[in-house]
């Protein structure tokens, strides 16, 4: 069986621990987490994981069903990239010396449509979301001017069909 990537939508209580226990899901199957983000979702007091793993179709079937298990949890879903729209966010620390310097820095940043977040006498901070390989061609591309930091969020993504999350709820 071939992997594929899935991101998986888990909707929950908030509650202390879950997260662990979740992860321990992943652990005793041996199987790397990609991503993981966790936010309010759009209903009140659920809380949503967006989890991405690399897995064939009956690992990521097993591995709903158990984290649908945890008492905490309202629904899980898990949905390919062709079903899904996501986007990550990256944030990049660059030495103050090569903004001004380095002429070539400013186009690199306008090319990538990445946003100035602040400016200091020492460094600045970019700004960048889109796809992987996007945050990811930014960051080949700052490196040589003086790469401070540099940090990727999580992918965020929404289904591209309604997940119907609120028929669990009532």
């Amino acid at each position: 069986m071939n992997n594929t990537n899935y991101t998986i939508s888990i909707y929950t209580e908030n509650n202390v621990g879950l997260l662990n226990r979740i992860s321990a899901i992943f652990l005793k199957r041996h199987i790397n987490i990609n991503s993981i983000t966790c936010s309010e979702s759009e209903i009140s007091n659920v809380y949503r994981f967006i989890i991405v793993v690399n897995v064939n179709d009956l690992q990521i079937l097993k591995l709903v069903r158990q984290i649908e298990k945890q008492i905490e949890v309202i629904a899980a879903f898990f949905h390919t990239d062709d079903e899904t729209i996501f986007l990550e966010t990256a944030l990049y620390k660059v030495k103050s010396k090569s903004l001004f310097e380095e002429r070539q820095i400013q186009n690199i940043i306008k090319e990538s449509r990445a946003n100035m977040v602040t400016v200091k006498p020492d460094f600045f901070v970019i700004e960048k979301t889109g796809w992987r390989d996007e945050t990811e061609d930014l960051y080949q591309k700052l490196k040589p001017y003086g790469l401070l930091q540099f940090v990727r969020s999580g992918r965020i993504s929404v289904s591209k069909k309604s997940m119907e999350i609120s028929k669990f709820l009532k």
